[in-house]
């Protein structure tokens, strides 16, 4: 059974100063990212394998 409701959690991509953060739900069957200070600014959706190669991206601009 596929879940409908997601389940935000807080990305670990997100910065420390919590001035750039994002919240990810996985549990659903696109990757949905939204602004946390910012939930009526809508959601962004995108495949698994999309969201996997943004992250990979960002972790080596971040490395």
């Amino acid at each position: 059974m596929t879940e409908t409701v997601p389940n935000w959690h807080k990305s670990t991509y997100s910065g420390n100063t919590n001035d750039a953060c994002i919240e990810v739900a996985t549990n659903v069957p696109a990757v949905l990212v939204r602004d946390t200070k910012d939930h009526g600014a809508g959601t962004l959706a995108m495949a698994p394998a999309a969201w996997s190669a943004f992250a990979a991206y960002a972790a080596g601009l971040a490395g």
